[in-house]
This record gives C-alpha cells, structure tokens and sequence, in this order.
C-alpha cells in the first residue's frame, strides 16, 4: 500500500487531485452537517445541476468554467430559499424543481452548441485528474475561504442548525446565517464538481454527515468525525481508482456506502449490547 502512495505521488495531476479534493471532502462535510440536520440535504444535488447548466452555457460563450459557475449557483442559493418564505412550494419541491429546469437548459445548451464533449462529460461525471493550475489555484483559495468563513460563524450556523424560531428570538438574523451556509454550500458544490461531478456531488455532502452521526451525539463532535471520515474515505477512494483504473468519483461514493454500513453495522451492535 505504501508503494502504491508513493508511486501515486510521483505524478503531478494526482497531487493537484489530493489537494484539492482533500479540501473539497473536508468544506462538504462540515456543512453537510448543519445541511443533513436542516433537512437541507438535497441542496447540492440542486445546486449542482444549476451548476452543470452554468458550465455548458460557458462553454458555448468560450467563458471561464468556474468564474461562470461559482456566482450562478449564489444567485440560484439565494433564490432557492427565497422560493420557500415567499410561496407555497416546499423545500424538497422548489429543489426538484430547479434540478429539473437546470439540467434541461444544460443539455438542450450542450446540444445546440458543442455537443457532449469530454469538458462537459467531466463536470457531468467527475474527472478530477484532468483539474489544471489554474482549476487547483482557485479551488485551494475558495476552499481555505470557505474553511475561515464557517469558523468565524460557527456559533451562528450551530443557532440557526438546531432551532431557527429560537436563534431568531434571541436576536441572531437566521435569514442572513441561512444565506451565508447557502453560498459556502454553493462555492463547495462547483468546485467539488469537477471532482464527483453532477450527479455524484451530493454523495459529499450527506454520506459523511449520516456516517458520523451513527456514533456522535454532539454537533462539534459529529461535524469533526464528519470531515475525517470525508477525507479519509476520498483518499481510499483515490487510491483504489489509481490501483483499479476505474472513476474517481464511483470509487468515493463506494467507499463512503461502505464506510455508512460498517457504522450502521456497529451502532446496532452497541445498542442491542445496551439491551442486553
């Protein structure tokens, strides 16, 4: 095994993946925290598929990938949860909703312009080993960004995650902490699609999350638990599709379900010792 690492890092693309999907593993799981919890779960499958659709429009116009991504999806965030406080439509509707309409104008896009080519193939399905300097430059500065903004307001979010009506009472502005956890989310969720891609991206923000939560009963102890194992299983997921030539994305989604089954597997084990 510790062949196969060192190997592993003689090729530059493979470090510039570790970094950046090291980093990208740790945001989605730290937020996914307050997200799972919130019932917000199904926010970067949202949020991704906007995403995609921003990516093939930027494509088709030569523009930047990401400088066109990144401020689409906080407008999207923004609009997401304005959708719930101002009309009937439920969360997991308004989410269905936008996936929908996102993924629809992303390949009637792709289909009018340039045809389903290998760029927008890799943010569709997950291609982290093609990530250039520049891809990892951006992605490193956004991902310590997001790091030090959820430090700053992680008392805040901790309100707004448990109990919203209280927070609000005590003075604490949950419609400005709800929108601040919307866009860190939607910073996360573009650049962990060129990891995981669309349609795996959500897979980074609950698995973690529901692992951790099997064995801690603290927010600070299933949020750090949370980014451990969400590090941890994407460097097993790395390292298996180096050895197996298979997609980096599958290998993590995989290896997070079998991490899920082995606590789920001993938290039920502990409970029926309890029992006993």
């Amino acid at each position: 095994m510790l062949g196969t690492v060192t190997a592993m890092l003689g090729y530059p693309f493979l470090v510039r993946a570790l970094i950046v999907g090291t980093l990208v593993s740790l945001c989605a799981a730290l937020l996914g925290t307050s997200l799972v919890l919130k019932r917000y779960s199904m926010i970067g499958d949202g949020l991704a598929h906007v995403g995609f659709a921003a990516l093939a429009i930027a494509y088709a116009f030569k523009a930047a990938p990401l400088s066109i991504a990144i401020p689409v999806c906080i407008i999207a965030a923004f609009f997401l949860l304005r959708i719930k406080e101002i009309s009937r439509i439920q969360g997991d509707a308004a989410t269905a909703l936008l996936c929908s309409t996102a993924l629809a104008v992303g390949v009637m896009t792709v289909s009018l312009t340039t045809g389903m080519n290998t760029d927008v193939c890799n943010y569709m399905f997950g291609s982290i080993l093609s990530m250039s300097k520049s891809d990892v430059y951006l992605s490193v500065v956004l991902c310590l960004l997001v790091l030090f903004l959820y430090s700053f307001f992680y008392h805040k979010i901790f309100a707004i995650t448990f109990d919203a009506t209280f927070a609000a009472a005590t003075g604490v502005r949950a419609n400005l902490y709800d929108m601040i956890l919307a866009i860190l989310t939607a910073c996360t969720v573009v650049l962990g699609m060129r990891m995981m891609g669309t349609l795996l991206i959500s897979s980074l923000i609950v698995f973690p999350s529901l692992t951790a939560m099997r064995v801690c009963r603290t927010f600070k102890g299933t949020a750090f638990l949370a980014g451990l194992l969400a590090v941890l299983c994407f460097w097993a997921g790395l390292v298996f599709s180096y050895v197996g030539s298979v997609p980096t994305g599958a290998c993590i989604v995989v290896t997070d379900v079998a991490v899920l089954a082995v606590f789920c597997f001993l938290e039920k084990f502990r409970e029926r010792r309890r029992e006993a």
